[in-house]
């Protein structure tokens, strides 16, 4: 399978593709700010998040050379799974750093705000680069008809908790505290459940794209390859070995993580005294990071005409999310005793399900052009400014009813 890295990120000769040892020094020049310097909480927050990016560029290299040495569609599964993982390792330590429950809401706004980081974001900017080269780009409907109906299915699971939630607070049945208690107890049970439903949607799906149909996947993604008008480049380039690519993924992880524990320590204090709500920070700033190898792979794709591919990345991206990091993420906090739900606020998960519509609608003919593309990164951009400013939570859940007992600090645009 041919696999292009990320535009501008490495350079096509040999010595540099293999010279992320410099990338690495760099990042622990980053990292040494935060024990010479542990009071700059906000160097330490911006300079741990930008060096996020070349990190998780790293792991996503090593994966697309890893996938050269594999099956195409389980490649591209390689490939999606690896780039998950900064947004594993971030969900870990954010919930392993919870205390009360004051991380639970960026948790929570970052799953969500993955999906529609991807379906409208990445997506967008795909169809937008890839229509400015082409009046139209196709794509076929193995790939997308799939894609939306699983996402689709996924957005639904993870509303549920919060339905369950909004219809019955306030009822007779669970008047008072005691009986919001008794909710919030039964909305934390249907998580669990709903969380291993969602894991097994998952299995069913890789083992539908693995055994059952792997033969449609691959004969549309060797077609893909023909229209790659930088075949004859990719074809010239050196490739990593197996050991490469193996000390890479192992450094590039060591790297994330560590600037997964830094950046996260942070948080609460960014969100206390620099006036950024939770929800922001989850469903923008977090995501943004945490999937910007992945975006950038699947913009090289759609600039080279290859749209299955591009495809292939975002929509399997979204659904790793959906159906195997939240779930994750639930079953994890439950061994950790965390109270850790899909009681989303309703804000943010309506959002997501207008968004997963949207793009249904914009698969549904098997073509794209840089209108559409240019339309839904408009659309994730009134979400941005929107999110900014809507309120945080007010007693530790984001789909909370009770009235502030404080103002939160006014939020500027611009500081």
């Amino acid at each position: 399978m041919v696999i292009r890295s990320p535009a501008g990120f490495i350079q096509m000769e040999k010595v540099e593709e293999r010279g992320f040892i410099p990338g690495t020094l760099r990042e622990y020049v980053f990292e040494a700010l935060h024990f010479a310097r542990p009071d700059l909480h906000l160097w330490t927050f911006a300079l741990n998040y930008i060096a996020m990016v070349p990190t998780a560029n790293l792991i996503g290299f090593a994966g697309q050379e890893l996938a050269r040495k594999i099956p195409k569609v389980f490649g591209v599964l390689l490939e999606t799974t690896l780039g998950s993982v900064v947004e594993i390792v971030l969900f870990m330590v954010l919930l392993h750093n919870d205390v009360n429950n004051n991380l639970i809401p960026v948790i929570q706004a970052a799953i969500l705000g993955s999906i529609l980081a991807n379906l409208l974001l990445c997506l967008g900017t795909c169809f937008f680069v890839g229509g400015i080269r082409r009046e139209e780009q196709e794509f076929d409907e193995a790939i997308s008809e799939v894609g939306s109906g699983l996402m689709l299915v996924a957005g639904m699971g993870l509303m549920v908790p919060s339905a369950f939630y909004t219809a019955l607070n306030g009822a007779p049945a669970f008047a008072g505290e005691q009986g919001n208690v008794i909710l919030r107890s039964r909305v934390l049970t249907i998580s669990r459940i709903t969380g291993i439903f969602l894991l097994l949607a998952f299995l069913i799906y890789v083992y539908f794209q693995m055994r059952t149909h792997h033969g449609i996947y691959d004969k549309v993604l060797e077609g893909d390859e023909e229209k790659d008008v930088d075949r004859h480049k990719d074809l010239a380039k050196d490739k990593l070995t197996f050991t490469e690519c193996a000390t890479a993924l192992v450094i590039a992880l060591a790297c994330v993580s560590l600037h997964a524990v830094f950046l996260v320590e942070q948080i609460p204090w960014i969100v206390e005294n620099r006036g950024v709500s939770d929800n922001f920070m989850g469903l923008i700033l977090v995501p943004l990071v945490e999937k910007a190898a992945e975006h950038l792979t699947a913009m090289d794709e759609a600039w080279d005409n290859q749209m299955n591919f591009a495809l292939a990345h975002v929509l399997g991206a979204t659904i790793q999310t959906a159906l195997l990091n939240t779930p994750l993420v639930i079953i994890v906090g439950w061994g950790l005793k965390k109270e850790m739900d899909l009681n989303f606020e309703i804000f943010m998960i309506v959002l997501v399900i207008l968004a997963i519509i949207v793009v249904g609608n914009f698969l549904r003919d098997g073509k794209s052009n840089y209108l559409e593309g240019s339309l839904c990164v408009i659309v994730y951009l009134i979400i941005a400014v929107t999110t900014w400013f809507y309120p945080n939570p007010t007693d530790g859940s984001t789909n909370a009813s009770e009235a502030p007992t404080s103002s939160p600090p006014e939020r500027m645009m611009f500081r």
